[in-house]
């Protein structure tokens, strides 16, 4: 057995210190993880994967540490990833595995790892889908994905998760704007959390009037519960985890044919991020070793081109025009 099939043999068994290793190599861009990565990747789809969204400070951390919790206590094994903003000066994740989880983190049950964004503003880089596909295969029932929650995230993490939950509080009249703005389409459950605020039925009403208003306009089999929760005390997490399977047994209805659009949206969104990784990086590189790029730089600069005539020119002549389908 070669050192690729023994790695392998050892995640699909789960054990935790291989997985644990694959995933740095997988985040250091190692020679031979990807390999790895390719030879596991046929062994994962069977776990359930939860999105956790919403703007900072609402307490996605200590909902995520609660819903870990509940699930272990039903004997399920849980994955977490935790996607975490850059530290400008480490370039690591500035909350590390958080704080409030550590108490799981003697459970050999749960499997936490935190990574960074890395200037990433779409809060899902290459590497949290990795680590997404090595929990899978490691034969974990449930994987959390819990991001930072700034810009789009919430588009990305619904495209990746097969339940998303869009989280917010009472009192910020930005965040239910915001949810206006678009995010309401990408939640398949809202949880007010922090309920015991004032202006908590507010929100929840606001929320409730926001579904009604979609279901007019675009008709969904699918209707967005609202739920609210007090995470730190522990109140609302078995009606917001009864949501959860409520979802999940509705998308394996009619044979499963939600789930499967769901896993083709993972799919696409997965490849469509490493083909424009790929592309990016081997252009650079060609440009670099030819001194294109010092060129293209030096022409925007004296004004004898601009960034989008320049990018657009380069784009055309590496892979020519788009051709008409027929």
């Amino acid at each position: 057995m070669n050192h690729t099939q023994e790695v392998v043999s050892l995640i699909l068994a789960g054990d935790v210190r291989t997985a644990a290793r694959l995933m740095r190599d997988l985040d250091d861009g190692a020679a031979g993880a990807r390999e790895i990565l390719k030879e596991i990747y046929r062994h994962s789809g069977r776990a359930h994967i939860i999105g956790i969204t919403g703007s900072p400070g609402v307490g996605k951390s200590t909902l995520t540490d609660r819903l870990i919790q509940y699930l272990r206590q039903e004997g399920k094994t849980v994955g977490v990833v935790c996607v975490d903003p850059t530290s400008p000066f480490s370039g690591g994740a500035i909350l590390g595995d958080r704080i409030r989880m550590q108490r799981h983190a003697l459970d050999e049950g749960v499997f936490i790892r935190s990574l960074a964004t890395r200037g990433h503003f779409g809060g899902l880089t290459a590497s949290a889908r990795a680590v997404i596909t090595v929990l899978d295969a490691m034969g974990k029932d449930y994987i959390l994905v819990e991001t930072v929650g700034v810009g789009q995230d919430e588009v990305e993490i619904a495209a990746t998760a097969y339940t998303t939950l869009v989280v917010t509080v009472p009192g910020m009249g930005d965040d239910i704007q915001a949810i206006k703005a678009g995010i309401l389409e990408v939640a398949d459950i809202l949880v007010v959390n922090k309920a015991d605020r004032d202006g908590a039925s507010r929100t929840y009403q606001e929320l409730m009037q926001m579904l009604e208003l979609r279901t007019l306009r675009k008709d969904r089999s699918w209707k967005p519960p609202v739920l609210m929760t007090q995470a730190k005390d522990h109140l609302g997490i078995e009606e917001l985890m009864a949501a959860v399977k409520e979802h999940r047994e509705f998308l394996a209805q009619d044979g499963g044919q939600a789930l499967q659009r769901a896993r083709a949206s993972r799919v696409r969104q997965e490849f469509l991020e490493l083909l424009k990784e790929g592309i990016f990086r081997h252009l650079l590189a060609q440009m670099a070793a030819d001194g294109r790029l010092e060129r293209i730089i030096d022409d925007i600069l004296a004004k004898r081109s601009d960034p989008y005539s320049a990018s657009e020119d380069l784009v055309l002549s590496i892979l020519g025009p788009v051709e008409p389908s027929a």
